[in-house]
């Protein structure tokens, strides 16, 4: 393997990582301001409508993301 192939390989991996992070904090951030504890609605009380809600809302910040880290 060559290393310019390894280096896009990192640099998508470290893409990656950094993506999975910023989501995973734009859910702590939703989390904090939302009114009831989203994950407690979702898990505990089988709240449907919110985990389908919370599924939109990875999705639609995933491609956010994807579009600002790849241009």
């Amino acid at each position: 393997m060559s290393m310019i192939n390894m280096k896009y390989i990192i640099a998508s991996a470290a893409y990656s990582l950094l993506g999975i992070f910023i989501l995973l904090l734009c859910f702590v951030i939703v989390e904090k301001i939302s009114p009831e504890n989203l994950w407690k609605e979702i898990v505990e009380k089988q709240n449907k409508a919110l985990a389908i809600m919370a599924a939109g809302f990875m999705i639609a910040m995933a491609l956010i993301i994807s579009s600002a880290i790849h241009g």
